[in-house]
């Protein structure tokens, strides 16, 4: 069953909410707050875990542990 949500926003916020899903090709507001929504709770890396991940490439590079690609296929 449906059930409607309402919020209070400024104008100029709603101007560049409706620019957006303009923009952006959704078909209505509703349809950009659920996608906004499913984005903010998918499973997503972490901030912390993210600067974990680049401290510990930055130590493996300086360390020499790198590897030599030919091509983007080889990341795969």
């Amino acid at each position: 069953m449906r059930q409607v949500l309402s919020i209070s926003l400024p104008g100029s916020m709603i101007k560049n909410i409706k620019q957006r899903v303009k923009n952006e090709g959704f078909n209505s507001v509703s349809e950009y707050f659920k996608y906004l929504f499913k984005m903010d709770t998918e499973d997503v890396i972490s901030e912390e875990e993210l600067l974990k991940n680049i401290k510990q490439a930055r130590k493996e590079y300086k360390e020499g542990k790198l590897k030599t690609l030919k091509s983007i296929k080889d990341l795969m």
